[in-house]
């Protein structure tokens, strides 16, 4: 019998042993993969990417007989689900699988922003030491808002209680399940939180939701931390905020034209980045592996996934 084809859009060493299984396309750059798709496209009856990526409906339409999109980690807002309903492909993804990761990230940049460790680590290995004036804000008993009180949050909360931060959230509904103090407006959070945690998933409903209103609210010295999807934050607002002290500083692990950043967003005052690897981790990534592993496994075997997105879930 013949292998089964997989076209892999992502990077990950843990998946060098699929070809044993499925015969692997593993095509990262745009054009290599436009030219596969091209010649060998009705031959893919699978897709590894990630929410981020998703899988364009020019790269859909070449795969006929595309039957799984398997989507590593919780987003998958790259993928048209309404297209895929309608050619009966399944769309599976991995909530869950770095909720830790992404909440202890999440930590060490507020942490590292707020205290500025980057400028210090530089300054100290450059031959320099602190100014008589030199001074940065602290953590502990500091408002901490948070933008979307899911698994995610919830972990980030329960981070902030150790450094006793009140917790406030926004969310499109009020959690009846936590003691944390709910918002009705993300503008009503902006205005109480000295650190705005942003973890919304992207997609039109929270498409530059943080907007230049919303960061005047979160005020000259508040700061805010971009993890979820970076199209939730406007990044011309955000330029604007950091450069004109608007707010005091953003720290940022994904951001809205990724890999490709504005050199005015990288030159701006008092940022610090990480290249969307919030949630990678040894120990996270050997779960999100499985879980895809087993998702594609029982859907070429015409079973049902494990985790598909609760959208196609019935599908």
């Amino acid at each position: 019998m013949a292998k089964s084809t997989l076209l892999i859009k992502v990077r990950d060493n843990e998946l060098k042993d699929l070809s044993a299984i499925y015969n692997v396309q593993q095509h990262i750059e745009d054009e290599p993969r436009a030219a596969f798709l091209a010649q060998s496209g009705g031959t893919v009856d699978a897709v590894l990417t990630n929410g981020s990526l998703g899988v364009s409906p020019e790269e859909m339409a070449a795969m006929t007989g595309l039957k799984i999109i398997c989507c590593l980690g919780a987003g998958y807002e790259g993928v048209d689900l309404d297209l895929c309903r309608q050619r009966g492909i399944m769309v599976t993804h991995g909530p869950g699988t770095n909720d830790t990761a992404v909440a202890d990230h999440t930590m060490a940049l507020l942490f590292a922003i707020i205290r500025d460790i980057p400028h210090f680590d530089a300054l100290v290995k450059s031959g320099g030491w602190k100014t008589v004036n030199t001074s940065r804000p602290m953590i502990n008993g500091k408002t901490l808002g948070i933008y979307a009180m899911g698994r995610i949050g919830l972990h980030v909360a329960k981070r902030a209680r150790a450094f006793d931060m009140p917790v406030h959230y926004y969310n499109r509904n009020k959690r009846n399940d936590v003691d944390y103090v709910y918002e009705n407006s993300l503008m009503d959070l902006a205005t109480v939180s000295d650190y705005l945690i942003v973890i919304a998933p992207g997609g039109d409903d929270t498409f530059h939701t943080v907007n230049a209103e919303v960061l005047k609210a979160l005020g000259p010295t508040g700061y805010l931390i971009s993890m979820g999807r970076g199209s939730v934050v406007d990044t011309d607002a955000m330029i604007a905020a950091l450069n004109s002290g608007t707010i005091a500083g953003a720290g940022l692990d994904v951001f809205e034209t990724e890999p490709d950043i504005p050199v005015e967003l990288r030159e701006a005052k008092n940022i610090i980045f990480s290249p969307h690897i919030a949630g990678r981790a040894p120990e996270t990534r050997t779960i999100m592996i499985d879980l895809f592993r087993n998702n594609l496994k029982n859907v070429l075997a015409g079973e049902a996934p494990v985790t598909p997105v609760p959208e196609l879930a019935g599908g």
